[in-house]
């Protein structure tokens, strides 16, 4: 093998090694957090705001319409009668 070809191969073979070490050094993505368990009291008077999010069901997280109050977010039954009237609100 000729020093250029050898001089080459091992540029590219260090590129590559930095390339995917670097890749890893990224910090995990954040998620964002999900409700596993929901409340079926009517938590009306503490919603603050008028908008809501909606959680589909994919394991460890239930489904979901989730409220934010002052002290955070309210993981509520999307089949509770108080979620029905607040969404039509």
């Amino acid at each position: 093998m000729s020093v250029k070809i050898l001089s080459v191969t091992l540029l590219l073979l260090s590129l590559c090694v930095c390339f995917s070490s670097s890749a890893g050094m990224r910090g995990p993505t954040r998620k964002r957090p999900c409700c596993v368990d929901v409340t079926n009291l009517d938590m009306s008077p503490e919603v603050v705001g008028e908008t809501y999010r909606e959680q589909a069901s994919s394991h460890p997280c239930v489904k979901a319409i989730i409220f934010n109050t002052e002290y955070g977010q309210l993981c509520s039954d999307p089949k509770a009668q108080w979620v029905q009237d607040r969404k039509l609100c």
